[in-house]
């Protein structure tokens, strides 16, 4: 799930509602901007940063195996787990 549009807070805003903004978080991420609109965090829930992480593995997966079949033609099941550590 990918989230075109988040909701904005200052930063002095998250200091004072801190509870309600990790709250918020839970349901979308919230960006966290400080002087007006000079971006300094998102906060997702923790859900949502383990599935991006797990994406972003998976990709890196699957390059590494496409980099492999390309290089030599043919990667043995052996050699392509012990290449991407499995």
């Amino acid at each position: 799930m990918y989230y075109s549009v988040m909701t904005s807070t200052t930063l002095s805003d998250f200091r004072a509602h801190q509870s309600k903004i990790l709250d918020d978080a839970q349901r979308e991420p919230v960006e966290i901007l400080s002087r007006g609109s000079r971006r300094r965090a998102v906060v997702v829930s923790p859900e949502f940063f383990d599935r991006a992480i797990q994406a972003l593995e998976d990709q890196t997966d699957t390059h590494g195996a496409a980099e492999a079949r390309s290089e030599n033609g043919s990667v043995s099941h052996q050699e392509l787990m012990a290449e991407l550590d499995l």
